[in-house]
Parts: C-alpha cells; structure tokens; sequence
C-alpha cells in the first residue's frame, strides 16, 4: 500500500503588532506587506506540493489566508476542509501578554530556544507535552482514515513541532528545538502506522533569488 503522505505547511508571517505578544491560537492577521513580498515562496510551494492532495486548514484566519496564496500563486484549487485539531497551542492567561511581561508569569526557565518551558502549562491553557498528546492521535486517524492519500495541512509552529515529535518519538522539550519558520514545508509519511519523516522545515527560496 502507498504511504499516507503529510505536508505540513506553517502560515506566514503575522502582523507586527501581534509579534510582540504571546498569541498562542488567538485570531490575529497575516502580515499584509509581508505577503506581497514573498511572491517567490508562494509560487515554491504552490509547484512543490502534490497535485492530488486533500486540503486542510485550521478555524483560524492567518491559515486560511496562507492557504488562499498558494492557490492564487498557481496550484489548482482543492476543496479546502478546516482541521480544528490541529490548532495552534492555547495559551490560556498568557495570551495577549507581552514577552516582557511572560518573564514574571513563568513557573519553570524557559527554553534555551522558546520564552517558556516545553512542559509548563499556562493557566487555563496547554503545555506543549497537551499539544503532541492532542496532535499524535490526530495523525494516526487521518493516516489510518486517508490511508494512500496526500495530505496538505497549513497549520501552525506549535502544531508542526508536535507532529514531527510524534513521528520521531521525541519529548516536548526535544520538539521546542526544532525550527519551523513560516511557510516552511515539513513531510511526514506513515507506512502501515510506521512513521517516517522525509523533512523538516523546507524552506523557500528568497524573493531576492526569484
């Protein structure tokens, strides 16, 4: 049987007034000069993805809106589906709040690589070790429903890093140092509930090499 295949796709950048706080799964906006200067990683990725390939997002908008530019940069348009589980990590009572302001909410160090601890969980929110508990099973039914299929999903930094620790076995604190950058591509295949990833963070080109 062929491999149910995943290509996870992290949403563009957001606005800038939202880069400055912890947003966690709130509904904030794409950076609108941001997505007219990355013409060159919207047509990539609208070449590098399957042709025959289910489409997902998640309820929030800077998923939808990243999954709308790579259509219009000249992949066919799919039927697009919304994927809630695969939402970006709740926050709970740190969303909204400053980086500045994290610091002194904070119960254990944060990350070398991220401002909090890949176990602590924020009051009324998730931990990151919540998030590969929510996402982990989420891949194994889409794999085992879809079996054979392509899969895009254009997901969310948090939501990616759990499912390649998933994949890979790895612990939350392992997850928080991998790098998924916006618009990167991540390829998660899985061959009769045998995980295998085939990359991590693909990059775009840069518009300056369009």
């Amino acid at each position: 049987m062929n491999p149910t295949r995943f290509f996870l796709i992290r949403h563009a950048i957001v606005e800038p007034s939202a880069r400055v706080m912890m947003y966690g799964d709130m509904d904030v906006a794409v950076c609108a000069m941001a997505m007219t200067q990355e013409t060159a990683a919207y047509r990539w990725l609208a070449q590098r993805l399957p042709r025959e390939a289910r489409w997902f997002h998640t309820p929030l908008s800077r998923t939808r809106s990243t999954a709308a530019a790579i259509v219009a940069a000249g992949y066919p348009e799919p039927e697009m589906a919304v994927e809630p589980r695969f939402a970006e990590q709740h926050l709970g009572e740190w969303q909204g709040v400053s980086y500045e302001t994290l610091t002194e909410l904070l119960r254990d160090p944060p990350h070398p690589f991220w401002p909090h601890g890949a176990f602590e969980r924020p009051p009324g929110g998730e931990s990151l070790e919540d998030v590969i508990g929510r996402i982990g099973p989420t891949l194994d039914e889409m794999a085992e429903q879809r079996a054979g299929e392509n899969l895009v999903i254009v997901a969310h930094g948090g939501s990616i890093r759990a499912a390649v620790a998933h994949a890979l076995k790895l612990d939350p604190h392992q997850a928080f140092q991998l790098s998924v950058k916006n618009l990167s591509l991540t390829r998660l295949e899985n061959h009769d509930g045998h995980w295998r990833v085939a990359s991590i963070n693909e990059e775009p080109p840069s518009a300056s090499s369009a």
